[in-house]
């Protein structure tokens, strides 16, 4: 306890240290290499949703541009991947990209479109 205490760890960390120490000596102290985060999301997905974004969605979909939302249920849907929205409106922060703001806008050169209500 007196230990803990002066590490500032619990209990069981001491314990763990004792446990070590006693097989490996002064080495089983030291760090250990950790493994490498694993990646949340595949390359080749990260690369889709990167694509995808350049262009417009499927005309089924009925939008006009991709929302995070959208993409992920997309991605979800065609790859069987889940990715959450979180995700790829990070994605779309890191690489600069606003789904938005891609594309074109076109006035209606309708006549009736000009008309105006009577008020």
């Amino acid at each position: 306890m007196e230990i803990a205490a002066l590490a500032v760890v619990s209990r069981p960390t001491v314990d763990l240290w004792l446990s070590r120490f006693g097989t490996d000596g002064v080495a089983g102290l030291l760090d250990r290499p950790r493994g490498a985060p694993r990646e949340q999301v595949p390359a080749a997905i990260r690369d889709r949703i990167l694509a995808l974004t350049r262009t417009s969605p499927p005309v089924t979909t009925g939008l006009s541009h991709w929302s995070g939302w959208e993409m992920a249920a997309f991605i979800r849907r065609t790859e069987g991947v889940y990715v959450s929205h979180h995700y790829v409106s990070k994605l779309w922060r890191e690489t600069g990209l606003k789904p938005h703001r891609q594309g074109t806008f076109k006035v209606s050169r309708d006549p009736s479109s000009l008309r105006r209500s009577p008020t």
